[in-house]
């Protein structure tokens, strides 16, 4: 509990600097909300008005004080292009986006684990080149280049998946599931070739270079039981913890595979702020994103130092 407690002391620091450098990254930027909304042909007198009635005329350090004392007791403000509450915004969102990267995260994940470990059964093998040859392609493969030949190929020619939109699980599962395939596996693609090679590598070095597999051998055990009961679990370790550190990737990811298939998700909705120079629905959904980032690599160290010891008290 206490190396937690440390844990967790760390993570206000960076999210105050993501804020922090978020909004005086954006407002050093031409142009604001009030120009956007006003349109091309407004004039200086109907902008300065705007900008009056939004409070963007105040210096930038007063605004930032006061969202970031907001933020701190859950009020995230108000969106400066709609006069909607932030925190309503992103709970209509969040479901979708949440949806999404967990589909594509369990998708990369069921197919990694079982190809690395036909892979390292015969290392070297026609499998063996056959998936380091599929583990290279999807990382080569970008979600947002993916996407585009998903659709041609399962949405305009086969038409079995449909193309853009989003089915509520709540209100349809099979057609929720169906409206996720596509985009879920644009970004699953490219952790799939990540997750692969790094479980295979792990698990070779298990194998070649620890006497509990040599111990393991000599007692009769074969070779898939061995995989599966000493070198997996403990390859494993280091596939948690690269599944954390990849977690800010694949929100990334989401954000423009959600405008490609119109996913009315959190990478949508960020899009779109971004364009209008929404500055309040922007500086929440990036701290949203940053808190999820580090909270996962922070569930990683916790869970590390629940399951070995060493670990904690080596950071004591």
């Amino acid at each position: 509990m206490r190396f937690a407690a440390r844990l967790c002391l760390s993570v206000a620091p960076v999210l105050f600097a993501v804020s922090l450098i978020t909004f005086f990254a954006i407002e050093v930027l031409p142009g604001n909300t009030a120009e956007q909304l006003a349109g091309v042909n407004a004039t200086a007198e109907q902008i300065e008005r705007l900008e009056q009635a939004l409070q963007l005329d105040r210096p930038p350090w007063v605004r930032y004080g006061e969202w970031i004392g907001g933020a701190i007791v859950g009020d995230l403000g108000v969106s400066l292009a709609n006069r909607q509450s932030v925190v309503s915004l992103i709970a209509e969102r969040l479901p979708v986006t949440l949806a999404l990267t967990s589909f594509a995260l369990a998708l990369a994940l069921a197919a990694a684990v079982p190809l690395a470990l036909i892979s390292v059964y015969r290392p070297g093998g026609a499998v063996d080149r056959t998936v380091a040859i599929l583990s290279m392609t999807g990382l080569s493969l970008a979600g947002y280049v993916l996407a585009p030949l998903l659709i041609l190929v399962f949405a305009v020619q086969l038409g079995i998946l449909p193309s853009i939109g989003y089915v509520p699980l709540s209100d349809d599962l099979i057609g929720g599931i169906r409206s996720l395939i596509l985009p879920a596996t644009a970004l699953a693609v490219p952790l799939l070739g990540l997750y692969t090679r790094f479980l295979r590598g792990d698990l070779l070095e298990q194998i070649d270079s620890h006497d509990y597999m040599l111990a393991a051998k000599a007692r009769g055990i074969g070779p898939w039981r061995a995989l599966l009961r000493h070198a997996l679990p403990n390859s494993l370790f280091g596939l948690m913890t690269l599944v954390g550190l990849h977690l800010g990737a694949l929100l990334g990811g989401a954000v423009i595979v959600e405008q490609i298939f119109a996913l009315p998700g959190i990478g949508q909705l960020l899009l779109q702020s971004v364009n209008l120079r929404d500055i309040t629905v922007i500086q929440a959904i990036v701290l949203l994103l940053a808190t999820a980032t580090v909270l996962a690599n922070l569930t990683v160290d916790v869970l590390y130092a629940a399951l070995d010891p060493r670990i904690r008290h080596g950071r004591a």
